[in-house]
């Protein structure tokens, strides 16, 4: 059967992929350490598993949810934004509950992409960005994350004619998959572009409470003027370890919230009633899980970064994130230095190259492995030769 033209363009889905050569691995009885997924192996909280037994015996929850979430959830996702960032929101118009964020990232483009619209896309980058912009009939515009300036987009490389048929910007700090973080000049440089263009800024803070060293992520919704053409995307799954229940929220321009809604209005039929009361549990009750989760974080990425300076490659340590954004040994590609861990140390890490042309040269490692097999995958490391 012929596939649609859109479905042509998009290359394999790169962590299906991981998981297929994992089990590829697996199966011919290669112990195998992965170190190429972002899915914390910590488990979610007691009390946030204690509150979704508690809501899955509410009847009333067994019904359609709300399209847009329930106004308890939004309440809560508004009182965390305010107690967390300062950020005052209306939880009835500047909220609105997704199937984690993954799903209102995709379908933002969706909403106010036309064909032939381009689209400003950092890279590397978490490849849905530029999938869901091709699925909108969008063009990608690539905007480089280079070492030498921190990994932050350079916008006063972008041609104004770009800027002028630009319809949407994403932007992801801390960042998947380099851990870089961005300070107020760039967020209010961006916000400026967005306005001067009538750029919709789209921010993508999945990792903002994933920090260490006294690093504390803002909320690009802190900054002056961000509300009139700016929304975040947030996730449950990194702070509180969700990453299966699926819950996030979109937040920011009203507007721009409406239109996401009438896309998953047509799409979906909202998040579970009972999974939105346990996410109001991790936005609103204990947070010291958090710090806990980050210490744990923090001792793996020290082991990591010493080890690999241990060996002599180049690493920089990330104050966010649970990536560790790795320069690969002269001589290699991103493809062949992960080819060559499979192969000599039955390690998987993912080449940069997968995030876009400008992570050519790097590979990601993931912390989120327990810590016996971090060490264990970085003694088999040790032991090869570059």
């Amino acid at each position: 059967m012929e596939r649609a033209e859109r479905i042509k363009k998009i290359p394999p889905y790169l962590f299906a992929q991981i998981d297929k050569k994992i089990s590829e691995l697996k199966s011919k009885g290669i112990d195998v350490i992965s170190l190429g997924i972002g899915d914390p192996d910590l488990p979610t909280p007691p009390n946030i598993i204690e509150a979704m037994k508690k809501a899955v015996e509410v009847k009333e929850y067994h019904r359609y949810p709300d399209y847009e979430g329930s106004l308890e959830f939004r309440e809560a996702v508004s009182t965390y934004y305010k107690n967390r960032f300062n950020v005052g929101l209306d939880p009835k118009s500047e909220v609105m509950a997704l199937i984690g964020s993954k799903e209102g990232i995709a379908h933002i483009f969706l909403a106010f992409v036309n064909p032939g619209d381009y689209v400003l896309i950092p890279d590397p980058a978490y490849p849905v960005y530029k999938t869901a912009a091709i699925f909108a009939g969008g063009i990608p515009y690539t905007m480089p994350l280079l070492e030498e300036n921190n990994f932050l987009p350079d916008f006063s490389k972008i041609d104004e004619e770009i800027l002028k048929k630009a319809k949407l910007m994403f932007l992801c700090y801390p960042n998947n998959p380099t851990g870089a973080v961005a300070n107020e000049e760039f967020f209010m440089e961006a916000i400026e572009l967005a306005k001067k263009y009538d750029i919709i800024l789209c921010h993508d803070s999945a990792y903002a409470e994933i920090t260490y060293d006294g690093y504390k992520a803002p909320s690009i919704l802190s900054f002056p003027g961000a509300k009139d053409i700016a929304v975040e995307f947030g996730s449950l799954s990194k702070p509180y370890r969700m990453t299966g229940w699926r819950i996030g929220y979109a937040v920011g321009n009203s507007e721009i919230i409406q239109g996401l809604g009438i896309i998953k209005t047509n799409v979906d039929s909202g998040q579970f009633t009972a999974i939105q009361k346990a996410g109001i549990e991790a936005l609103l009750g204990p947070q010291d899980s958090i710090k806990e989760m980050n210490d744990i974080f923090k001792k793996r990425r020290d082991l990591v970064v010493n080890t690999l300076r241990e060996i002599g490659i180049d690493v920089k340590s990330p104050k966010a994130t649970f990536y560790i954004w790795v320069k690969v040994p002269e001589g290699y590609t991103s493809a062949s230095f992960a080819e060559k861990l499979i192969e000599q140390a039955a390690v998987v890490v993912t080449p940069g190259s997968a995030y876009g042309e400008y992570g050519e040269g790097y590979v990601r490692i993931s912390l989120t492995t327990p810590d016996h097999r971090l060490m264990e995958a970085m003694e088999r490391i040790k032991k090869i030769s570059f």
